[in-house]
């Protein structure tokens, strides 16, 4: 029989197992020989904020040869994550312009193009972004090279992450890691909402200068840290219509895109309904023809759609 201390000890184990997972955790180091990518996951607990760096165990796959129509911003990026994980110079990109057209999957197939170099991604939030020098703290000194990779990045007045990510990028009183840099995705240009009565700021001087307000030259400091800035803008039909034929194309088979007229008109009738010609929506097309047009034997989805 059990004592009523065993009783008593059993009891405590019980509640120390229970509050253990409201206490704040330390940064233990994740599995690096495991995972390409990893996700930075905070969680609010009654003792703050813990976090740490998750693994990805299904990263998208995608690669460069997938990405049609944007050759510029695909070379562009390719030729700095190259440098970067040689152990060169390279910049922060902040990727720039209309939805739907490439922008975050250029960076999913950089980490598929360099992953065996030792190029390793990881996913932080908007939300998160305070927490960008503990992450750099954590990833100082590794061998592998880290892409910070936030998607639809904009800020607030007043956000608090918007300081951590200037740090990051420019250093604060320490110096910026070099195994670390930082590449965003958004649909704003300099990654703030821009009003009309900013520009009541605006300063003339007598030789005709103007001379942005003090709220327009903050926003602005944000996105001149990103050493390469690549823009995005809205497919034509041509365009449109090519990326309907690859995806139509890898989803199933070669057979599936030839009838190309039949296809052609479906793709601009689904594009006319969903108001865009952008990749993403020829992808979603795509998808939806090779269900109707493949067999079951082969049907398959090696990649991730254009976002």
């Amino acid at each position: 029989m059990f004592s009523k201390a065993d009783s008593v000890l059993k009891r405590v184990e019980v509640l120390l197992e229970r509050a253990e997972r409201y206490l704040p955790a330390h940064n233990t180091a994740p599995e690096w020989n495991r995972f390409i990518a990893y996700r930075w996951r905070r969680e609010q607990t009654i003792f703050g904020r813990r976090g740490a760096l998750v693994g990805v165990l299904h990263p998208h796959v995608i690669r460069f040869s997938d990405l049609k129509d944007i050759d510029d911003q695909k070379s562009r990026i390719e030729a700095n994550t190259r440098q970067f994980v040689m152990g060169r110079t390279a910049n922060n990109v902040l990727l720039t312009g209309a939805r739907g057209t490439g922008k975050s999957s250029l960076v999913k197939a950089a980490l598929q193009a360099f992953a065996k170099q030792g190029l390793r991604l990881i996913e932080v939030d908007r939300a998160d972004m305070v927490d960008l020098p503990e992450i750099a703290d954590l990833i100082a000194g590794r061998p592998e090279r880290f892409v910070i990779f936030s998607d639809d990045l904009s800020f607030e007045a007043n956000d608090p992450g918007y300081k951590a990510l200037k740090s990051v990028l420019d250093g604060g009183i320490s110096t910026t890691n070099d195994n670390l840099l930082v590449y965003a995705t958004s649909n704003r240009r300099h990654l703030m909402p821009e009003k009309m009565s900013e520009n009541l700021e605006t300063k003339h001087t007598e030789d005709g200068e103007i001379h942005p307000g003090e709220t327009t030259e903050e926003k602005i400091s944000l996105s001149e840290r990103f050493g390469l800035w690549l823009s995005f803008y809205p497919f034509d039909q041509e365009q449109y219509l090519d990326i309907v034929t690859h995806w139509v194309a890898v989803l199933a088979g070669k057979s599936a895109a030839a009838n190309t007229e039949a296809l052609r008109k479906s793709a601009l009738l689904w594009a006319l309904e969903r108001g865009s010609r952008s990749g993403r929506v020829a992808y979603q097309f795509a998808r939806d023809w090779a269900g109707a047009h493949v067999t079951a034997k082969k049907r398959s989805s090696p990649g991730k759609y254009r976002t």
